[in-house]
């Protein structure tokens, strides 16, 4: 959010940890709304000095991690009043502490409290009692404010300056969206491991017990959950390099996906990570088991850099968006994958074979369906509250159930899309073949478990049934092949637990440790 003078000033510091930094954006009356922030900044051009203010309780700055104890400076969120004028929404550097750890004057900092994980990161609270900082702490790459008290930026619109503060902070969401596959990964590879040196029950008389994963209801908890961090590990890909190639150009796009990727990445992961506990029995109870430690430590995901019904609310905002521009201009869609709609709506036949649920091809029709139908059914709710008085994000609010609808159809169409193309990329053979299985498993769980393809008539009944029976085969089918699936990961033994490798071998751990 800065320009070279920062990056001279700060940057060198920050890598040897002469400085230690935070990040005060997050208020306790204002966390999602970041335009709604209360702490104020105002400039006072006889000093050449910004003057940062608390003025109220909620808006202290709340959940800062490194604050409590460690930080010794914080870039600051703050509504920016330039001679009388709210220019919005600005970012300054301020220092907290001393270079002895001392808390500086006209600060005050008190820590969140003990958290139900994550608990290694410090959050703390911040207050501001007209704390002066030099007019050049004033993150400034978007707009400067000159000695004699002059705002300066060469955007003119609130609205799009407002934007333009905030892109920097999509790359929280990659790297979150990213790293809840890798949690994912873990807590699949420790379960499906343990699935398979855990026995239990025999099925004949006097038999041997069974292997867990060699029971159909033991493989349908935990392989779909493979086959979707398979297909979302291809979608982490994908955006990390979106992130790192971006330009202006692409900047919706990138945050529509990453805030789709974000919410949709971190929901599974801890949906994973519950069934992982789950099917490891009492063992998954374990703390040096790691899987409900690591559902403790992950769990914020789903909260901090956007809450994550909020995000999917701003995917559905940004698609509602390009449908209102391409239906004005009436111009062919272009941009955010809904090129897709420009075409003939796909036609689901009347009674699905296997070999027809495999082909990707209808695959993807069936969410191109469900994404095209629910944002037509979107666009449509929203103009009609409006049509009756409602204002536009009024209605919008009233659309919420079809908006979350059209989140998710979204985000699981576009992973798809990622799989499919780098499926594309593998020679004919076993690997091929095993992507094959996965990426159908990933397409069918996906319309097994929306509703929304049996609420709006996509599948009928018999249809819903096939799909049901059809993952039931992919999970007997993907069973031969969950240890290499698992391994193929490249997860470290010592990322991994004790019952990952052999559960009644108490020496095992100890092994590996050494």
């Amino acid at each position: 959010m800065g320009t070279k003078r920062h990056h001279d000033k700060w940057l060198r510091d920050t890598e040897t940890f002469a400085i230690k930094g935070c990040f005060s954006m997050t208020e306790l009356g204002h966390g999602s709304n970041v335009r709604g922030i209360e702490t104020v900044t105002t400039y006072d051009s006889k000093t050449g000095e910004f003057v940062i203010n608390t003025p109220c309780e909620s808006a202290q700055k709340y959940w800062i991690g490194g604050a409590a104890n460690h930080a010794t400076h914080t870039i600051v969120f703050s509504q920016l009043n330039i001679n009388g004028v709210n220019e919005g929404v600005h970012a300054l550097i301020a220092q907290i502490r001393d270079v002895n750890g001392n808390i500086c004057p006209n600060i005050r900092i008190a820590d969140c409290g003990h958290k139900i994980g994550l608990n290694g990161v410090d959050n703390g609270r911040i207050w501001f009692d007209n704390v002066r900082i030099p007019r050049e702490n004033l993150l400034n790459s978007v707009a400067d404010v000159s000695p004699d008290g002059q705002y300066l930026s060469a955007i003119k619109d609130q609205d799009q300056r407002f934007a333009a503060f905030l892109a920097p902070l999509t790359s929280g969401r990659v790297t979150i969206a990213t790293s809840a596959i890798y949690s994912a990964k873990i807590g699949l590879a420790i379960a499906i491991r343990y699935a398979l040196s855990r026995r239990a029950f025999s099925i004949t008389p006097n038999g041997p017990e069974v292997l867990l994963l060699d029971y159909p209801s033991h493989q349908r908890r935990l392989l779909p959950l493979l086959a979707k961090s398979y297909a979302m590990s291809f979608g982490g890909n994908y955006l990390k390099m979106m992130y790192v190639n971006r330009t202006p150009e692409s900047a919706k796009t990138l945050h529509v996906v990453s805030s789709a990727f974000k919410a949709i990445f971190t929901w599974h992961n801890m949906r994973t990570l519950q069934e992982c506990r789950e099917a490891c029995g009492g063992q998954g109870l374990k703390t040096e088991n790691r899987v409900g430690h690591l559902k403790g430590e992950f769990d914020v995901q789903s909260t901090f850099e956007g809450d994550n019904n909020v995000l999917m609310q701003q995917v559905s905002k940004a698609l509602l968006s390009e449908y209102g521009a391409a239906k004005k201009k009436n111009k062919p869609f272009k941009g955010l994958g809904l090129e897709h709609m420009n075409g003939p709506v796909p036609v689901i036949q009347s009674n699905l074979t296997s070999t027809t649920l495999r082909n990707s091809q209808f695959q993807m029709n069936t969410h191109c369906l469900r994404e095209r139908d629910l944002l037509n059914r979107f666009a449509a709710e929203v103009s009609l509250y409006q049509s009756k008085g409602e204002s536009k994000e009024r209605a919008f609010i009233l659309s919420y159930q079809l908006a979350e609808d059209l989140g998710r159809a979204f985000s699981d169409r576009a992973i798809l899309q990622t799989f499919i193309d780098a499926e594309a990329n593998v020679s004919a053979g076993p690997l091929k073949n095993v992507l094959g299985l996965l990426r159908s498993m990933y397409a069918l769980i996906c319309l097994e478990e929306d509703a929304a393809f049996l609420r709006y008539g996509y599948l009928s009944t018999e249809n819903a049934a096939a799909v049901r029976n059809e993952v039931t085969k992919l999970c007997g089918e993907l069973r031969p092949h969950a240890l290499a699936l698992v391994s193929s990961l490249g997860i470290p033994d010592a990322f991994l637990s004790p019952i990952a490798f052999n559960w009644i071998d108490a020496n095992s751990w100890s092994s590996v440790q050494k």
